[in-house]
């Protein structure tokens, strides 16, 4: 894949949504264009391939679709972190707070892979808030996240504040919220 693939160009940018003054950037766009899922792909492989990571932990739900094909081609499990009560089995759960309101984030004990580095991927990493509790679940059963990865990435909502000693990498980022 060449390096030179504009992906802004495949991103949909949706103003307005989900409420008045918020630019969203829309990742769907880059599903449907199989030429671009393919350059995000090529990409991360060509980033993490050296990186001796022992899992791969996407967040629900398209934070799945990045990381199931990454976990693939390198040959590595893959964790889903799930929203609270999706799982049915035994799970470290850590609570966190939106911007209105509270969420909660699973993964099932017996897929943390104590004592290894697990890659945390996302679509779009924004505020920060939802990788760092993924990160906490994940510290809890001993694995250790020193790597998030994410497609867009959105860093004047301050993101690093909440992942503080973390190296987060993005293909593309965003320095506000025009068109």
């Amino acid at each position: 894949m060449a390096q030179d693939f504009n992906l802004d160009d495949a991103i949909r940018k949706v103003p307005n949504y989900p409420k008045e003054g918020i630019l969203f950037f829309d990742i769907t766009s880059i599903l449907t264009n199989p030429e671009a899922f393919r350059h995000c792909i090529d990409r991360m492989v060509d980033i993490y391939k050296d990186q001796n990571i022992g899992a791969v932990a996407g967040i629900e739900s398209r934070g799945f679709i990045f990381a199931a094909p990454l976990a693939d081609r390198l040959g590595i499990p893959l964790i889903l972190v799930r929203k609270a009560g999706k799982l049915p089995g035994e799970t470290y759960r850590q609570d966190y707070n939106l911007e209105y309101g509270a969420a909660a984030v699973e993964i099932h004990k017996t897929d943390v892979p104590a004592g290894k580095d697990v890659l945390l991927i996302d679509d779009l990493i924004a505020t920060g808030g939802t990788l760092n509790a993924a990160k906490s679940i994940l510290e809890q059963g001993g694995a250790t996240v020193k790597k998030v990865f994410g497609v867009i990435g959105l860093p004047f909502l301050n993101y690093q504040e909440k992942l503080p000693g973390v190296e987060v990498t993005t293909l593309i980022q965003y320095q506000d919220e025009k068109m």
